[in-house]
């Protein structure tokens, strides 16, 4: 990949409905925060090509911002199978084997008929090495960010998984044409 590349990921608005759920990529973002909002497009370079996962959230939020993205199907949420659309809590109390061994280690862990955080790593290096020099701005998930961090920082699935990524916040990285720089995780920016 031909000049240096300068990523702005920004985490989608919370979701609407019950908290703790895995939510469905039809799920809708609530745009309540119009503070938030405001501040963090301000934070946005104005010339950035715009790009987004296809889930109805990060759309949605997408536009609040007043950018149309360009939708990349590699940069969706992690694939929870047949636990979406399931609370956390409901698939504990329901004292499946399949669901406590997830956890031992939900960095390489699939849950039924779904896709470990790895496999979402291996997607997302896919969808950033389609991306050109120059600016460019990403509404995503939690986990596609988490992804990029842990290919920026050549980190493990399992460390990656430690960074905290709240709603509408900001996370710079850049791949310059000597490797991956850091700028900010997680940066409230209202």
């Amino acid at each position: 990949m031909e000049g240096e590349t300068f990523l702005w990921l920004i985490r989608h608005a919370t979701v609407e409905g019950v908290a703790g759920t895995i939510h469905a990529a039809d799920a809708r973002a609530d745009l309540g925060d119009h503070a938030a909002l405001v501040a963090l497009r301000q934070h946005l370079p104005p010339d950035a090509t715009s790009y987004a996962s296809p889930s109805r959230r990060t759309v949605e939020t997408a536009r609040a911002l007043r950018l149309e993205p360009e939708l990349v199907s590699e940069f969706r949420e992690q694939d929870f199978g047949d636990w979406t659309g399931r609370r956390h809590d409901e698939l504990a109390a329901a004292g499946g084997e399949t669901y406590a061994q997830f956890w031992h280690d939900p960095a390489h862990e699939r849950p039924p008929n779904g896709e470990s955080f790895a496999d979402q790593v291996a997607r997302v290096r896919l969808g950033l090495s389609r991306i050109g020099a120059g600016s460019a701005t990403l509404v995503v998930h939690s986990g596609t960010i988490r992804a990029a961090l842990c290919i920026a920082l050549d980190l493990t699935p399992r460390a990656a998984l430690r960074f905290v990524i709240d709603p509408l916040s900001l996370t710079r990285i850049d791949r310059l044409t000597a490797g991956w720089r850091v700028v900010s995780v997680n940066q409230r920016v209202a």
